[in-house]
């Protein structure tokens, strides 16, 4: 299993919002074709955390899903909603969280 975390801004009174974007999304077959396997969305004082998991690497993911039409929908469609935390954004990947620990009481 693969993880990712992407950090960003939101107002929380749009979480509503957000989480039928992503209803709406999970209903289709797209998260199977990019092998996501859950998703977690979070709200804390105006910042956004999405953490999902992958049955393959992220970055292969993501290049699969950057082709599909139906994904770039997803984004445009979350663009009233979410706002990039960092001012140097340019892709997905500059919102990604970098994990620095990691525990399990189970081996993966």
């Amino acid at each position: 299993m693969h993880e990712t975390m992407i950090i960003a801004k939101m107002d929380p009174a749009d979480a509503d919002d957000v989480a039928a974007v992503f209803g709406r999304y999970d209903a289709t077959s797209m998260p199977h074709e990019i092998g996501v396997t859950h998703r977690s969305l979070f709200r804390f004082h105006g910042i956004y955390v999405h953490l999902i998991g992958f049955d393959r690497p992220p970055a292969e993911s993501m290049q699969i899903a950057q082709s599909l039409p139906a994904f770039r929908a997803v984004s445009e469609d979350l663009k009233p909603y979410i706002e990039a935390y960092s001012p140097t954004w340019r892709s997905p990947q500059d919102a990604m969280a970098q994990r620095f620990y990691h525990w399990t009481s189970s081996p993966e």
